[in-house]
């Protein structure tokens, strides 16, 4: 089994910045891909950023794109979401998963809350 713990949500004015982290236990963390994703009530989850399984390979949505940037310390088993400029539409919940080899992802973490007041 793999547990994905998130941390580092809160509340920040808009414009200000956080560093989310995913940490990883019960895998090999560095077998796999990774994922941020944000949900808002009412709406599905949205993949917000992805990175490869060695760092070299990233992938962010328009929507954050030149905002946020996603990094991997495989060392501790530790993914990160640094979020700079960040605006009122960015307030949701934020997961990490892992990118399974069947193309999906997995093992979803409990989710941290990221709040921007404008």
């Amino acid at each position: 089994q793999v547990q994905l713990v998130e941390s580092g949500g809160g509340l920040v004015l808009a414009g200000g910045s956080l560093r989310l982290s995913c940490k990883a236990s019960g895998r090999s963390f560095s077998s796999y891909g990774m994922g941020w994703f944000r949900q808002v009530p009412g709406k599905g989850r949205e993949l917000v950023s992805a990175i490869s399984r060695s760092g070299v390979s990233t992938y962010s949505a328009d929507s954050v794109k030149g905002r946020f940037t996603i990094s991997r310390d495989n060392a501790k088993n530790t993914v990160y979401l640094q979020m700079n400029s960040l605006k009122a539409e960015d307030t949701a919940v934020y997961y990490c998963a892992l990118n399974l080899a069947t193309g999906g992802y997995g093992y979803w973490g409990q989710g941290t809350q990221v709040t921007v007041s404008s």
